[in-house]
C-alpha cells in the first residue's frame, strides 16, 4: 500500500483543484525536478546532454504540444514539422534582424508567428475532421517546405536554406556548454508543461475534451466548436514553434528546412500515440521511447553480436535497429492501444492495493 489516498482529505477548494492533489504525486514530481535540475547535471557528460538528454527534453516539449491538439481535442495533424520551421525561421529572424534582441523574447515570438500559422492551417478543422484534415494539415508541411526555400528573406538571403546562431545568451550568462543547454531547455520544458496541465483542467480544457469525444453533443450543450478547435491550434502551435526554436538553436546550432520535414511530423504523433493521447504524461514516455531507444539498440546489438561470437557491421546493425525498433512499436500497439500512460496508470492501481492481488 505505497500509494495510498486514505486520510488525504481537502477542507478547500483551492486545496482540491491541486495540480497534484495526491501527496505522493506531489512529493514524486517535486523529487524528479529536483533530481533533474540539481543530480543530472552533477552526474551526466558531454555526451549525454547532446546526445541524449538535450533531444529528450525538446522532444518532449513538441510531443506535449501535439498533444494538446491531437490527445486532447482530437484533430488529427501532420503538420507538426512545419510548425516546428515556423517557430524556428520566425525566432532566428527576430534575433538576427532586430538589433540587441534577447534570446527568449525571440523564442516567444517565434512561438507567436507559429500560433498564427497553425490557427490559418487549422480552419480547415472547421468544415473537415478525421483523415481529411490530416491530409489538410499535411499541406502545410509542404508549403513550409516550399516557403523556406524559396522565400530566401526567410532564411536571410542564404542560397541553400541553411540557417545558423551563436553566442547565445540568457541575462547575461553564456548558453555554450551542454549542461547550459539542457538546463535552459529543461526550464521552459518545466513551465510550458505545468501551464498546459492547468490549461487541459480549466474550462478550455473540457471543451477540448468535450469536442474530442463528441463533436455535436458539444454545440448542442453551447460549446462553440470554432473556438475550441482554433484555440487548440494555437496552443499547440505555440509550444510546438518553441520546441522548433529551441530544436534550432540550441540543439543544432545550425540548420536547413530537412531538419523540419514531414519524418518530424510523423515521430511526433507517434510519440504521442506510444506515450498515451490525452495524458501529459505520456508525452514524455513517448518521447523517451522514440528518442532513446535507437540510441540502445545501437549500442545494446553490437554487444549482443559479440556475446554469440558475431560480427556485426554498422549497417548490419542500422538496419536491425529499424526492424526491432518498428517491431517493437507494433508490439507495444497491440499490448496497450492507449499507450504508456495507460500502463502506468494501471501500475498505480496496484500500488495502492499492493499486497492485495485485487
Amino acid at each position: 500500500m505505497f500509494y495510498r489516498e486514505n486520510g488525504q482529505f481537502k477542507t478547500s477548494y483551492r486545496a482540491d483543484q491541486q495540480i497534484f492533489p495526491i501527496t505522493q504525486d506531489r512529493w514524486a514530481v517535486l523529487a524528479i525536478i529536483a533530481f533533474a535540475f540539481i543530480a543530472v547535471p552533477l552526474l551526466g557528460s558531454d555526451y549525454t546532454f547532446r546526445a541524449i538528454l538535450i533531444p529528450f527534453v525538446i522532444m518532449s516539449l513538441a510531443a506535449l504540444g501535439v498533444n494538446i491538439l491531437v490527445g486532447y481535442c482530437g484533430q488529427i495533424s501532420l503538420g507538426s514539422g512545419a510548425f516546428m520551421a515556423v517557430g524556428a525561421y520566425a525566432a532566428f529572424n527576430f534575433f538576427v534582424r532586430v538589433p540587441g534582441m534577447p534570446l527568449i523574447p525571440a523564442l516567444i515570438l517565434g512561438g507567436l508567428c507559429s500560433t498564427a500559422f497553425g490557427i490559418l492551417f487549422g480552419l480547415p478543422s472547421l468544415r473537415v475532421k478525421g483523415l481529411y484534415l490530416a491530409v489538410a494539415t499535411l499541406a502545410a508541411q509542404f508549403f513550409s517546405d516550399w516557403m523556406f526555400l524559396r522565400i530566401k528573406w526567410f532564411t536571410n538571403d542564404s542560397p541553400s536554406g541553411s540557417v545558423s546562431v551563436s553566442n547565445l545568451q540568457v541575462f547575461g550568462f553564456g548558453i555554450e556548454s551542454p549542461v547550459a543547454k539542457y538546463l535552459f531547455c529543461l526550464a521552459i520544458l518545466t513551465v510550458l508543461a505545468l501551464m498546459a496541465k492547468n490549461l487541459v483542467r480549466s474550462a478550455i480544457g473540457r471543451e477540448w475534451m468535450a469536442i474530442r469525444d463528441m463533436d455535436v453533443a458539444a454545440a448542442v450543450i453551447g460549446i462553440r466548436p470554432m473556438f475550441a478547435k482554433l484555440s487548440a491550434f494555437a496552443v499547440s502551435s505555440f509550444i510546438i514553434g518553441v520546441a522548433g526554436a529551441l530544436w534550432g538553436f540550441v540543439y543544432l546550432g545550425s540548420w536547413e528546412p530537412a531538419a523540419f520535414s514531414v519524418d518530424m511530423s510523423f515521430r511526433l504523433l507517434f510519440m504521442v500515440i506510444i506515450g498515451g493521447m490525452g495524458s501529459i504524461m505520456g508525452s514524455f514516455f513517448g518521447a523517451a521511447f522514440i528518442v532513446l531507444l535507437p540510441i540502445f539498440l545501437s549500442q545494446f546489438l553490437p554487444f549482443l553480436g559479440g556475446l554469440i561470437g558475431m560480427d556485426v557491421t554498422t549497417t548490419a546493425a542500422s538496419h536491425a535497429e529499424l526492424m526491432i525498433f518498428g517491431a517493437l512499436i507494433v508490439w507495444f500497439l497491440i499490448v496497450e492501444p492507449h499507450g504508456l500512460a495507460k500502463l502506468w496508470s494501471v501500475a498505480k492501481q496496484k500500488l495502492r492495493l499492493w499486497p492485495f492481488p485485487h
